[in-house]
């Protein structure tokens, strides 16, 4: 790193949302110009500035100062404060004004600006209420500069700090110095572990009440969103919380009990143990239960005899040439005759078969919506059934100006129909908003297989409804024998009854290539990919095969092996890529949105419409390295521009956790196994990767792992109560 000094002749570009700048700067003792990139939000022209960082030598832009960091004082002289006057930073000053203002007060300007606003009327042709616009104007510009630098001082990135600045004003600096975990509950995107940060910053103690209560929530916050609990025993929650705020148990005990009492925890008994609830997750389960029991018991059972049902059924069966079993003709009897039900089995055991019955039988009763959680999930039943099929957020009408959605109980759905699928997927909060906008009398059938991993969300909804016993469920457990032809199905079902699969080598769908280093693994893994299974079954590297991994660090991890599947499928040549985080974009690489981001624009063949949701897959089109910006299309069609502050929303995705691959299907599975934390490495997860394959698993590695995995029955418990609200409200 070096010191570069010099004045600011030009801002060539500013992207506002990041604070991302090119400006032209004339270096002290140095006639020519050079450019300066960084996040420099409050860089003005005319400034005299100090830059830390490095000269570089960029291929497009030639010589370049890289900026780490920078400090920037008052322009001195005439010219400098004319030409910042005159930037468009401040109101009612354009250059003409700028000049007039300078040529009567001299290098003066900004002082008289700051301390004596009402000499401005002075100047020729500002009157008192220019005056006071351009002072009000210039004040406001000083009092953001400073407020944001001061945020910056604690590492908050140039977007976040507006997000406060805008939240609290010029209030921002008493708000931290009073209580700065305030921005943890009012400003979205700022952490427990940030806010701590800037709090030590400014010298609370460890044992800050209000540190204390922001910690208690954070581990619930934390249990949910990591673990997917609705909910912490109060002596888990105790545990967790003294040892993430390193203080005493009786410490957070009387802290808990205070939240508590003030309402800002909810706390109740569940199985002869005290639950502690955020009230969001408490009145999300509370509202689902008492939503999904009212909804089943509006709907008006059909005037139709069992026998007459069957008939219809059957007719159907004959206009599309299949043959139900006995399972599938209870499945598709429930639906009509119920007014909501669930339907659950594992790969080959024939729900899309009678999802298509049901279609067609449950089209006499009106119109019939079909949608499933993530946009491949709805192309998915949209391929399968031959109608189409939205996710659920498009469904209901998701508006990133309203911050929700606009189907709701006040505007609910004309569905008279809906079906679900990938329901294992579903967490709390999106069944309850699910459920707000149904119409009293509106079926609901429900599609899922149970053993799949539970959602990345919080909730074990799909489990919760089963246990529940409240609803009418209905299993499909027969493999049909075209899907019984497939090792995949009959390896997938083996490995759920907690048998081993049934390895080949060759001639099957389903082999295991035996490797038993990390880095002979990762070298299989990659040459599979990139030409042994192109060549073998003619697919597309980047579109039709997905490795997938237990873990995300390892030598065989999700990290790991998208670094080299990047470097294998997507070499730099003359590509251009930008750096992010340790992990570098560049044009061509597949990528994954890896949080909801309900505000992101989208354009898709000139429909607009807003929201990536997490598990999206996508392929970058365009990178901007100047505006460090990229532009990605989805696979549904959606191209979605991103700038630096949402880089953190995406993942390489030539490899993915098995966790993040529900509800997708892939022509071909490629699983490294070779070892792993047995909280993991389990027969849930080996299930659920598996059944993600539609012509081919191959799994390399081990097969001692593979045992151990079918072996490893362990399912991490999940703390909800849906199921007890559920016969509670029944």
């Amino acid at each position: 790193m070096s010191k570069f000094e010099g004045t600011v002749e030009d801002i060539v570009f500013r992207n506002d949302q990041n604070g991302w700048t090119v400006a032209s700067v004339k270096l002290d003792g140095d006639r020519n110009r050079i450019s300066a990139v960084g996040v420099m939000p409050f860089l003005s022209t005319g400034e005299h500035a100090i830059f830390d960082g490095e000269l570089t030598d960029h291929k497009d832009y030639g010589r370049q100062i890289k900026v780490s960091s920078y400090e920037a004082t008052r322009p001195e002289t005439k010219s400098g404060v004319e030409r910042f006057l005159a930037s468009g930073l401040i109101k009612g000053v354009g250059p003409a004004t700028a000049k007039q203002i300078v040529a009567y007060f001299g290098k003066r300007a900004l002082d008289v600006l700051e301390s004596e606003p009402e000499r401005l009327t002075e100047v020729d042709g500002i009157g008192p209420k220019r005056a006071a616009m351009i002072a009000e104007s210039f004040a406001e510009q000083n009092g953001m500069r400073n407020t944001l630098i001061f945020l910056q001082n604690y590492g908050l990135t140039p977007n976040l700090s507006m997000k406060i600045y805008r939240a609290f004003g010029d209030m921002t600096e008493t708000v931290l110095r009073t209580n700065p975990y305030r921005l943890v509950d009012e400003i979205n995107g700022v952490g427990f572990r940030t806010a701590d940060e800037i709090a030590m910053g400014l010298g609370f103690g460890q044992e800050s009440e209000f540190r204390l209560r922001s910690g208690v929530k954070y581990v619930l916050s934390e249990a949910a969103n990591g673990a997917g609990h609705v909910y912490l025993p109060r002596q888990t929650l105790l545990e967790q919380a003294a040892r993430v705020l390193s203080a005493e148990a009786e410490l957070v005990d009387g802290v808990l009990r205070g939240l508590i009492l003030q309402g800002e925890l909810v706390a109740e008994e569940i199985d002869g143990e005290t639950a502690v609830y955020l009230p969001r997750f408490h009145r999300a389960e509370c509202e689902t239960a008492r939503l999904l029991i009212r909804l089943k018991n509006s709907v008006r059972p059909l005037k139709l005899k069992e026998a007459e049902a069957l008939a219809q059924i059957a007719r159907h069966e004959a206009e599309l040439g299949v043959s139900l079993c006995q399972e599938q003709r209870q499945a598709a009897l429930a639906a009509l005759m119920e007014g909501v039900c669930v339907v659950t089995g594992g790969p080959g055991t024939g729900k899309t078969t009678s999802i298509n019955v049901i279609i067609r039988l449950l089209r006499q009763l009106g119109d019939v919506e079909l949608c499933a959680p993530t946009g491949r999930a709805a192309k998915r039943m949209s391929e399968a059934t031959g109608c189409p099929a939205r996710t659920i957020h498009r469904l209901l009408e998701y508006s990133g100006e309203q911050q929700g959605f606009a189907r709701n109980g006040d505007n609910p759905l004309d569905a008279d129909v809906v079906i679900v699928d990938e329901m294992s997927m579903v967490d709390v909060f999106l069944m309850r908003s699910l459920l707000e906008a149904l119409r009293p009398g509106t079926r609901l059938l429900l599609v899922g297989d149970v053993d799949q991993l539970p959602s990345v969300g919080a909730g074990n909804v799909l489990k919760d409804l089963i246990a529940s016993e409240t609803l009418r469920v209905v299993r499909l457990t027969e493999i049909f024998r075209q899907a019984g032809e497939s090792q995949i199905v009959l390896n997938a079902h083996r490995i759920n009854r907690g048998e081993y699969p049934l390895i080949r080598t060759r001639g099957t769908d389903f082999f295991l290539e035996r490797r038993q280093t990390p880095a002979e693994v990762a070298g299989s893994v990659v040459a599979l990919v990139q030409t042994r299974l192109p060549g073998y079954m003619n697919l597309d590297s980047l579109r039709d095969i997905q490795v997938m991994a237990p873990m995300k660090r390892g030598d065989v991890g999700v990290f790991a092996l998208n670094a080299l599947l990047q470097a294998a499928l997507n070499p730099p040549g003359d590509k251009p890529e930008l750096s992010h985080g340790g992990a570098i974009f560049r044009r061509g690489d597949k990528v994954m949105q890896v949080r909801n981001n309900y505000d992101l624009v989208w354009d898709r063949a000139g429909e607009e419409g807003e929201g990536v949701f997490n598990g999206d897959i996508g392929y970058i089109l365009a990178v901007d390295r100047r505006a460090r910006a990229l532009t990605v299309e989805f696979d549904d069609g959606r191209v979605a521009e991103y700038d630096e502050s949402l880089l953190d929303d995406l993942e390489l995705a030539y490899c993915m956790s098995v966790h993040k691959s529900q509800g997708s299907e892939f022509d071909a599975v490629v699983l490294p196994l070779v070892s792993g934390p047995p909280m993991l490495m389990t027969r849930n997860l080996l299930y659920t990767a598996v059944t993600r394959a539609k012509r081919l698993v191959v799994i390399v590695g081990r097969e001692g792992c593979v045992r151990a995995m079918v072996d490893n029955n362990h399912i991490t418990r999940r703390y909800s109560a849906l199921d007890r609200r559920l016969r509670a409200e029944a």
